[in-house]
């Protein structure tokens, strides 16, 4: 196996900072998206990529704009601007390396992934691990502070215990999005994983993305695992399980 530091540019010239771990031949490439605010180094992430370069899937995941080793201000970023930046890695597989066969997002990457899925017409499966049905859901993790960033346009919330930025284009952004359209009419396999006891995005996110998406889709449930994925066996799980359920796809 080898590991590569990457840096890629999006569409508008930002530096995007990514990690590429790549195992011997290769039976396809995956693109990971990481949950809200996190990074291409959390744990889980680091975890599900492991266990699948185990399983001879090569993944690429990295920071979206203005977090961790990525340029640009995270206070101008939103949900559109993470799908772009999907599509940007995409295409930087697609003309260095391979394309993505599959997608894969945590919690709002994994929204984002499910946007991004027409714009990567080579991938064939979509993978969501704790995603909301809707991107406006993200609103929950700072509900108090809604008012305060639109009333003056920007505002200051803890998120994780780590200060941001959040702009009320950020909020606008979120709204307008029409995602149970792009679940409808994602026409790719889909594969859903959830917690029943996930406390910061809830089982019936979950449910609402099975019930608007057509098939193929499968639905795993996550038992007792939390919203990260903290536990090693959690993660590991979630990465053979989409090890398998590709391996009908690829």
């Amino acid at each position: 196996m080898s590991k590569q530091m990457i840096t890629f540019q999006n569409r508008q010239g930002i530096s995007l900072s990514g990690l590429l771990e790549v195992p011997e031949s290769p039976s396809a490439y995956a693109l990971f998206a990481h949950c809200f605010t996190c990074g291409k180094d959390i744990k889980a992430a680091a975890r599900i990529s492991k266990a699948l370069v185990d399983n001879h899937v090569a993944v690429l995941r990295f920071d979206f704009t203005g977090l961790g080793g990525s340029e640009g201000d995270f206070s101008n970023s939103n949900f559109s601007s993470n799908v772009a930046d999907l599509v940007a890695a995409a295409e930087f597989l697609r003309d260095t390396y391979q394309a993505p066969s599959i997608l894969i997002g945590h919690s709002l990457g994994g929204a984002a992934v499910i946007a991004a899925a027409k714009h990567i017409p080579e991938a064939k499966g979509v993978v969501t691990i704790g995603a909301p049905a809707e991107a406006a859901h993200v609103m929950k993790q700072f509900r108090t502070d809604v008012d305060s960033i639109r009333d003056f346009g920007e505002f200051q919330v803890m998120l994780a215990g780590r200060e941001f930025t959040i702009k009320k284009q950020f909020l606008d952004d979120i709204e307008a999005h029409q995602q149970d359209e792009n679940i409808a009419n994602l026409q790719r396999a889909l594969l859903i994983f959830h917690s029943p006891v996930d406390s910061v995005v809830s089982i019936e996110q979950a449910q609402k993305i099975y019930l608007q998406a057509k098939h193929p889709k499968s639905f795993i449930s996550l038992d007792s695992a939390d919203h990260l994925l903290t536990n090693n066996k959690d993660a590991s799980y979630v990465a053979s399980c989409i090890t398998a359920w590709s391996s009908r796809y690829l």
